[in-house]
């Protein structure tokens, strides 16, 4: 499936929640309560106070045993502060690059390994909003949850119909403690904002909230249901994704039912070794999928860390299968800015710097009226030299560090719209890291873009392609074309093979109704003073048998046939 779905107003927001955040109203609520605010407060404060010391009294050692203890310790306090503070505490788990290794594995814990809340609690908050005992909705319902998140727990229970669901069911009292804590938490950090080294051009009580309106819809279950539904359909004509059913009749705001998941999770490459599943392709399948969700689809999963991602058996060419569970912190972008996004990758891997500047501005990273000239020397400087030789030396820590100092210096702002994007993006970029080291998110990122641009298979990606290989005067830019080549050719492992349904596509886009444009841009660049221009002529004609000679085809495709001959 390609191109976006349904129109802005409808992918302004996922789902409209029952209970909804609202922070000005909410504040005012807290603040006639004193008697619920100061002593939360102080709880807080307490908590974070003693949790700082001990890192900075003992966060320098070199003994394994107190990074344990350390870790244990921030582990604890998230845990004991409840579901806001272990919302971040997941995001960190899924940031092998700023947290430290021995710190992961308690970390991870965060994501499903919590205290459970009490089972009869469970049972009745089933009963009340399926309206039923739990005897008559389900042939088999366990005495323990085989899972407890911040949010909720997990039951495996069984159908009448003999087959298996997961039961989530929310935790007691959730909207007044996620009230009061947001309130508390946005407080703090509005107070404390200007002594902490952060220059987030908006106001930090801009992304705390942000973060609450999602919240907020993570604890509508019948949201999450709509999730889940919508998500399937964009991915129900692809084999490697997986999403589980929704069971309607046994969901409501606090409970959700649906098949249940039998697969390995996306945490420790030996496991999944041992489970003879291959990591490398299931990393492959994760991010193009995240990059479909942002770039094609304008609706994406913003919480995806090893807890909600599944290892399946079987492979789909050189894609893993992959299952998505928990869908309720999901967002959307707009038709606008997943275009823009999408130019931006070309942009930055073909270094031009200027272009990439215009689309910070376009986002609402830069405002509309900077001067980007100091700006671009600044960008080739900081992301230039990550990008290195080749394509797969980027990463997104590579950049981190100088780029933080960057927005310091020029008039750089992070839009609070872009805030769950963001943590979408490095929670994917984290645990793909975690399962490889060496990963490079940028050299499967490219190579997607590139294949779409090639294929121009909507109106947008075909003006894209247009801006790409044109000059603004119209000329044909045969160096950026064979980049596009060469990026999909060497992530192939046949290039000449893989090539040939892009060059399919390709012409099916040049002779095709669609291709009105190309056709008139390509004999536009090609005729000069009524005369055919021979040296654009052969670039493009030794382009094409460079890329597609019939001995680098047949090479391939023998390669392909017998991995032992030599092409």
């Amino acid at each position: 499936m390609t191109g976006s779905i349904g129109t802005s107003a409808e992918r302004s927001r996922s789902c409209e929640p029952e209970i909804r955040y609202a922070p000005g109203r909410d504040a005012r609520w807290l603040l006639l309560r004193p008697w619920i605010a100061i002593p939360r407060a102080i709880q807080i404060l307490w908590a974070m106070i003693g949790l700082l010391l001990s890192l900075l009294i003992r966060g320098g050692s070199q003994n394994p045993q107190v990074q344990r203890n350390l870790a244990r310790r921030l582990l604890r306090t998230l845990t004991d502060l409840g579901p806001c503070f272990i919302k971040v505490g997941q995001a960190l788990s899924t940031r092998p690059d700023l947290i430290r290794r021995d710190w992961l594995d308690e970390l991870t814990r965060l994501q499903d390994d919590l205290p459970p809340f009490p089972h009869g609690i469970a049972l009745k908050t089933v009963e009340e909003d399926l309206g039923a005992p739990v005897e008559q909705l389900f042939a088999d319902f366990p005495d323990a949850p085989v899972a407890a998140a911040s949010l909720g727990q997990v039951y495996r229970a069984r159908l009448h119909g003999q087959h298996w669901v997961a039961v989530k069911v929310q935790r007691p009292n959730l909207p007044f403690i996620l009230r009061r804590d947001m309130v508390l938490i946005r407080s703090l950090g509005v107070l404390t904002a200007p002594f902490l080294p952060l220059n987030l051009g908006f106001g930090l009580g801009e992304i705390i909230d942000e973060f609450g309106r999602s919240l907020f819809e993570e604890i509508d279950y019948g949201c999450e249901a709509d999730n889940a539904e919508r998500f399937a359909a964009l991915f129900a004509d692809n084999p490697a994704v997986t999403i589980p059913k929704v069971e309607r009749l046994l969901s409501s705001r606090r409970v959700l039912t649906t098949s249940w998941i039998h697969g390995t999770k996306l945490r420790d490459r030996q496991e999944l070794r041992a489970q003879r599943l291959d990591p490398s392709a299931l990393i492959r399948t994760g991010v193009i999928s995240g990059l479909q969700q942002l770039l094609e689809f304008g609706y994406f999963h913003a919480d995806p860390h090893p807890g909600n991602l599944f290892a399946l058996s079987g492979r789909s060419g050189d894609l893993g299968h992959v299952a998505y569970v928990d869908f309720g912190m999901m967002d959307s972008i707009s038709d606008a800015d997943r275009l823009t996004l999408t130019g931006a990758v070309v942009h930055l891997i073909n270094r031009d710097f200027a272009s990439l500047a215009k689309d910070f501005q376009t986002l609402g990273f830069l405002a509309p009226d900077a001067d980007l000239t100091p700006i671009i020397p600044a960008l080739e400087e900081v992301l230039g030299g990550s990008l290195g030789d080749a394509v797969g030396s980027f990463n997104f820590k590579a950049i981190t560090d100088r780029f933080s100092e960057l927005m310091f210096d020029y008039p750089f702002r992070v839009p609070a719209r872009f805030a769950l994007i963001i943590r979408a993006v490095v929670s994917q970029e984290g645990l793909a890291l975690r399962l490889d080291p060496d990963f490079r998110i940028i050299a499967v990122a490219y190579p997607y873009v590139a294949r779409r641009l090639l294929a121009g298979d909507t109106r947008e990606m075909r003006e894209k392609l247009l801006e790409v290989i044109f000059d603004g005067d119209g000329h044909l830019r045969i160096e950026r074309l064979e980049s596009l080549l060469n990026v999909v050719g060497e992530e192939a492992t046949s290039p000449g093979l893989d090539l040939l349904p892009v060059a399919g596509a390709g012409l099916r886009l040049l002779f095709g109704r669609d291709g009105a444009d190309l056709r008139k841009r390509l004999l536009l660049t090609l005729i000069k003073d009524d005369r055919l221009s021979t040296e654009d002529i052969g670039a493009l004609m030794g382009l094409l048998r460079r890329t597609f000679s019939p001995r680098r085809v047949a090479g391939d495709m023998l390669q392909r046939l017998n991995p032992l001959a030599v092409a």
